[in-house]
């Protein structure tokens, strides 16, 4: 047993190893919602155990050997209350009774890791029970922390990851990796379930502005995905983008909590570990053939990242990626920040003529992000007024506090005498 050990240590170790024990327990006896509670179960008697008694010397071993007894345990109290209510005791030999395998206590023989992304990410589930799912089941994180994270309380959490475990069920999804002829199919839903996941760790609801806990649970298990599929662009595209975007986390808010833009950021408070890290990932992503959508995300987010600052930034390479980018993801997102790369390339009225068509658009409707934009060309014109009242509905758009600080102090900005 190693000892002098910490809460937040344990957490660390026993993340990566859900997964692992996960995966041998599916493999081995089969039924993914009775392992996975099983798994939790054990990883509570970790949570408890291993800060008094040390973490063990084979914490693997360890949670699986627990897992595999409290399956046993639950297999017997399942048992003896069927016999109760039909009384067919004698009709169930003693021999036939569950036990645990001999190797249930071996670490297993295999990473499954990338096997379950593909039963969680299963296309008979629904996007959010797919994400939900991933983090309880591949990521480690409890109920009440996918809660948090995603601002709901903990028992509709339960329900919903409920629903996906037996959904599961129903449906006899197998544990195994799906036929080649599906598994790049099925891959793009795995790498939508992480690019949301980090999504909403980046930009997240209520008084943060970011939740870290997400963020690096996406990055952790693209990384697991992109050691298994070396080989796909898109994947390293998708970690590259993450990288290169969580890079800038230190920049991204000031002393006191405020939003800092990006034209603003110090540059030199950017992790230029995760820079080169990503910048090697897209370069080597590019060679491998036609760049699909999170490829050049990252591709826009390294051309922002190599600019030693704003002025200096290549407005025309992004404009032109821009362009690439809408005919292969055509999306009103897109399409607007398309609008601000023409902008900074043609002028401000020439990126403001480009809005006009996103007006009618419901998927951006009820969202800040448009008059934000049209908030920040129109400063850009010297229209202060109309850039003011712009900011303004913005703000009153956003349920993110720290963006909404920053678009009133914005606008705040603009009234005459104040600087």
């Amino acid at each position: 047993m190693k000892t002098m050990t910490t809460d937040g240590r344990i957490q660390d170790l026993l993340r990566p190893l859900v997964p692992k024990v996960l995966g041998a327990l599916v493999r081995r006896y089969g039924g993914f919602d009775a392992c996975e509670d099983a798994v939790q179960e054990a990883l509570l008697a970790a949570a408890m155990q291993w800060p008094e008694q040390g973490i063990p010397d084979d914490p693997q071993g360890w949670l699986l050997t627990v897992a595999s007894r409290r399956l046993a345990d639950q297999y017997r109290s399942d048992l003896a209350r069927r016999r109760r209510e039909v009384t067919v005791a004698s009709l169930v030999p003693p021999d036939q009774l569950w036990e645990p395998s001999p190797d249930a206590d071996r670490p297993p023989e295999r990473d499954d890791t990338l096997t379950l992304l593909f039963l969680c990410c299963h296309p008979a589930l629904a996007a959010q029970a797919q994400a939900a799912l991933t983090l309880r089941a591949v990521g480690g994180l409890s109920t009440s922390q996918i809660a948090h994270a995603f601002l709901t309380s903990e028992a509709a959490m339960a329900r919903r990851i409920s629903r996906a475990k037996q959904r599961i069920k129903a449906s006899g999804i197998p544990f195994e990796l799906p036929p080649e002829a599906e598994r790049r199919g099925r891959l793009r839903v795995v790498l939508h379930v992480l690019y949301l996941i980090f999504n909403e760790g980046y930009t997240t609801s209520g008084p943060d502005l970011r939740r870290e806990d997400l963020t690096a649970e996406a990055i952790r298990l693209t990384r697991q995905v992109h050691r298994l599929r070396l080989e796909d662009g898109e994947v390293s595209g998708l970690l590259a983008l993450m990288l290169l975007t969580e890079a800038r986390r230190a920049a991204r808010t000031g002393p006191d909590g405020t939003l800092v833009p990006l034209d603003e950021q110090d540059r030199g408070h950017w992790d230029q570990t995760a820079i080169q890290e990503g910048l090697s990932l897209v370069t080597s992503a590019l060679s491998l053939g036609p760049a699909g959508p999170y490829l050049l995300q990252a591709a826009i987010a390294a051309v922002h990242a190599e600019a030693p600052c704003a002025k200096d930034t290549d407005w025309p390479q992004i404009l032109g990626l821009y362009e690439m980018l809408q005919r292969v993801l055509p999306s009103p997102v897109v399409a607007l920040n398309r609008a601000v790369a023409v902008a900074m390339v043609h002028g401000p009225w020439a990126g403001l003529g480009l809005l006009d068509g996103l007006e009618t658009d419901k998927r951006l409707a009820d969202q800040h992000r448009l008059e934000a934009v049209r908030a920040h060309l129109l400063e850009m014109t010297g229209d202060h007024a109309r850039a003011q009242a712009s900011y303004r509905q913005a703000a009153s758009r956003t349920s993110n506090l720290p963006e909404r600080r920053y678009l009133e102090d914005r606008a705040a900005r603009l009234v005459p005498g104040i600087r």
